[in-house]
């Protein structure tokens, strides 16, 4: 099992920069890939953000491109999105992810309870 843990949600206004952290805990043999997705408030279904894999290799949505950027400690086993020009359409709860696998189970999908990003016009 796998826990993860976020943080750094918060108001902030247009044009302004937020960084959202993730912190993967519990047993598990190895997290192969780390991502951050959003749920529009009022709206079903979350949105994929941006993902990096295990080596490193980032992508992002289109509607983010250029301006969050995801990174991750695999020593540490954590995640972070920097996020840019913030507009408020970006308005949602961000949601950390992770692909580990965790002794029979391989690439399980783990997720955790979601961080609120507000911004204001």
């Amino acid at each position: 099992q796998v826990q993860l843990v976020e943080s750094g949600g918060g108001l902030v206004q247009a044009g302004g920069s937020l960084t959202l952290s993730c912190a993967a805990s519990g047993r598990f043999d190895r997290i192969n890939a780390m991502g951050w997705y959003r749920q529009i408030p009022g709206k079903q279904g979350e949105i994929l953000v941006a993902r990096i894999s295990s080596e490193g290799t980032s992508n992002y949505a289109d509607f983010v491109q250029g301006r969050f950027q995801i990174s991750r400690d695999n020593t540490n086993n954590t995640s972070t999105l920097q996020m840019n020009s913030l507009k408020p359409e970006d308005t949602a709860v961000y949601i950390c992810n992770a692909e580990a696998d965790t002794g029979w189970f391989q690439n399980m999908h783990y997720w955790g309870k979601g961080t609120l990003v507000t911004v204001s016009s």
